[in-house]
């Protein structure tokens, strides 16, 4: 009020009118900017399991539009299958940066063993409890809500700024990214540099940014025999020592020794099963499932072909038969450092007073999709508590990160 009152009475100095002006737009600016807190609140009040979407979707769309993205959706599949995915996109020039993400996250598991409800969105002491909160819409708020302060400020990005966001991150990955990715590049979109906003910190704020990931190969072996009495062998085919033997091949390799942004492939046999509770009887079927995480060394068309190798050789003299099922569910893939890690680096030192290591470590993400279209990296919240019972993270983690954003953006755009 005191300000408005100066105003007034010194209106016909236009020097001093303008910078008290520019203090009021400035205020107002804060007052009107979007709370990322609250709105990542807001966002783990939808329950959005896979590949559910309960209006989250339709919450951040209404925040995007009133902000002036343009935004159109995306829904891939059918019945219980079908996805909703969103792309939005403020500016019509190149370059376009982009934030990518998901909405979706992984069921909570027993609601009894959460301090609060996982989809009240509810603070407690500092932490902002919910399915979600890590893994990502914490980070969806957060770049929702550095936009919002930029935007109030009248900064205008000198290019476009988008966000590709899925409802499909936590389930197969099938109607979602990969796909939006697709059809958005078909009507023209074209993507000059990617953030993708996963939890990427382990304990703490501005600890590790992917700018890589492992690629992930699935198997499954089934050796096919001929059950019988123990006490007349020659009257059956057994599976078990040809599975045994395959599995002996698999693990005596050393795939390799890792090189300098990854750590080495490596293959664990994830399950054993001959299903057998008769002790004096050869079962008929004898299988095993195991996954190969692997760098850039390999691709998934190499591993398959040796694989397939040694099952021929298996097969060799044995009368029975063996089945193999591949499913690859991601490849190896690098981005080496580059103008957007080191834009993410800078930021998070300017804010941080740290900075982050460039690592490939972890799981898979839809960043490895990304990859076939720009240069993309991976920097969010700590994803500690992720998938977990009482997933949580610091309310001002989620500020700090909202700060990050903001200054990736600003300079970016310099």
């Amino acid at each position: 009020m005191a300000l408005l009152v100066s105003f007034a009475k010194y209106q016909k100095d236009k020097k001093l009118a303008c910078i008290i002006h520019q203090g009021l737009v400035s205020i107002m600016s804060i007052r009107n900017s979007i709370d990322p807190v609250k709105f990542a609140a807001d966002l783990i009040k939808h329950p959005s399991v896979t590949p559910r979407d309960e209006g989250a979707l339709d919450r951040l769309e209404k925040q995007l539009s009133a902000l002036g993205f343009r935004c159109r959706r995306y829904p891939f599949g059918s019945g219980e299958d079908r996805v909703d995915n969103l792309y939005a996109r403020m500016g019509d020039k190149a370059p376009n940066f982009c934030f990518a993400g998901h909405t979706d996250v992984v069921p909570p598991g027993d609601k009894k063993g959460w301090d609060l409800d996982p989809f009240a969105g509810e603070i407690k002491d500092g932490k902002l409890v919910g399915r979600g909160a890590a893994d990502m819409k914490g980070a969806i708020a957060a770049f929702v809500g550095a936009m919002s302060e930029l935007l109030e400020t009248g900064w205008k990005p000198d290019g476009s700024v988008s966000f590709l966001i899925t409802g499909d991150e936590e389930g197969p990955a099938v109607n979602g990214t990969k796909k939006l990715l697709s059809a958005i590049t078909d009507e023209g979109e074209k993507i000059d540099h990617c953030l993708v906003g996963e939890p990427t910190n382990p304990t703490k704020m501005g600890e590790m940014i992917k700018n890589g990931r492992r690629g992930s190969l699935n198997a499954e072996i089934t050796v096919i025999g001929k059950q019988g009495h123990v006490a007349y062998p020659h009257l059956t085919i057994n599976p078990i020592p040809i599975l045994v033997d395959i599995i002996n091949s698999l693990q005596s390799r050393n795939l390799d020794d890792g090189s300098e942004f990854f750590q080495p492939s490596n293959l664990e046999i994830t399950t054993v099963d001959v299903g057998n509770p008769t002790e004096n009887m050869i079962p008929e079927k004898a299988g095993a499932r195991f996954n190969i995480r692997f760098n850039v060394e390999h691709n998934s068309s190499t591993l398959v072909k040796w694989i397939e190798g040694i099952i021929s050789d298996a097969r060799t003299n044995f009368e029975g038969s063996i089945d193999l099922n591949v499913r690859v569910s991601g490849e190896s893939f690098l981005t080496p450092p580059c103008k957007l890690t080191d834009i993410i680096q800078s930021s998070a030192k300017k804010i941080l007073g740290v900075v982050p290591d460039l690592s490939t470590s972890g799981g898979t993400s839809d960043a490895r999709f990304i990859t076939h279209y720009a240069p993309v990296a991976e920097f969010g919240l700590v994803g500690a508590t992720m998938h977990q019972v009482n997933e949580q993270v610091n309310v001002e983690d989620i500020l700090s990160l909202t700060k990050i954003y903001k200054e990736v953006l600003q300079s970016y755009f310099n």
